[in-house]
């Protein structure tokens, strides 16, 4: 999008949201995406992100912009306890809208606990959102900022339902760490699932990827934000508790070009970059952003 297009579908998006309080075969693969679509890209962007702004009713829509002296200290949050078992990475997939790392969530071996969560959550997968440039790509903002790209780690509650498709349709089925990725140092963790990236290019390719820790992509520093909202791929369930760590993690420029050189198209159809595959920012509405920290200036 160019750049005078996107200032004004941020401001445009903003001033609604500030009004309101911003190995399978790969043919049958069911898509995990789960909690992770856009409103004036529509020609240029894969389908999936060709939706309305919002939907019918949606009281808890997802993302948001996160103004950082706004939200509220809540001294009760716990520590986030976080616990990945390597060796239940599975595979990295094309899904045609973005790649998702997979993991085996059929036991309590990949999970988190704590947090403002009051069950037990297990790894289903992670995946980024990303953009064309480095002006844009997140799906949250802090303060209307915007990073290049987004990291979603997407938990299920294993406690209260018995699979992943019944939880994302309950109020407290999901749990989606979110950690914002910024330009600077070679993150040497996530060089290893970029070196993976060429083999996935092609929608609906699929490879497999083991002993992968994929804590090594989270910030040292514990605090973050959290919030009631809902899935950011269709059907948009208002399912999820997210949880968005404050200090973003560092990445270079090739990391980030990497990303980029995956298709939203398969083999045999013309090249669709894979870029932009972020929802444009929902209303914050009625609710509250709680913090584990306590609020200041934004650095």
């Amino acid at each position: 999008m160019l750049p005078l297009l996107r200032r004004a579908w941020v401001a445009a998006v903003t001033s609604s949201s500030s009004s309101s309080s911003c190995s399978s075969r790969p043919g049958s693969r069911r898509c995990s995406l789960g909690a992770c679509c856009s409103y004036r890209l529509r020609d240029a962007l894969h389908p999936l992100w060709q939706s309305p702004l919002t939907i019918p009713g949606g009281t808890r829509q997802s993302p948001i912009n996160i103004q950082w002296r706004d939200s509220v200290y809540d001294p009760f949050l716990k520590p986030l306890k976080i616990s990945y078992d390597p060796t239940t990475c599975l595979h990295i997939w094309n899904n045609g809208y973005s790649f998702l790392v997979e993991f085996d969530d059929s036991a309590d071996r990949s999970i988190i606990v704590g947090g403002p969560l009051e069950n037990q959550y297990r790894l289903k997968q992670f995946h980024f959102h990303w953009g064309a440039v480095n002006d844009w790509g997140s799906e949250h903002t802090v303060d209307c900022k915007f990073y290049p790209a987004e990291l979603h780690l997407v938990h299920w509650n294993a406690v209260e339902y018995p699979s992943f498709e019944e939880a994302v349709m309950e109020g407290n089925g999901l749990a989606v760490i979110g950690v914002f990725l910024k330009l600077g140092a070679r993150h040497e963790g996530l060089q290893t699932l970029v070196d993976a990236l060429p083999a996935v290019r092609h929608k609906d390719t699929v490879i497999e990827f083991d002993v992968f820790d994929p804590s090594c992509l989270l910030p040292s520093c514990p605090d973050y934000w959290t919030y009631a909202g809902s899935l950011t791929t269709p059907p948009l369930t208002e399912s999820v508790t997210w949880i968005i760590k404050k200090k973003p993690i560092e990445v270079d420029e090739d990391q980030l070009e990497a990303f980029r050189t995956l298709l939203f198209s398969s083999h045999g159809e013309e090249e669709r970059r894979m870029v932009d595959n972020f929802r444009p920012l929902q209303p914050l509405m009625d609710r509250t952003v709680r913090s584990s920290f306590r609020p200041q200036l934004s650095p």
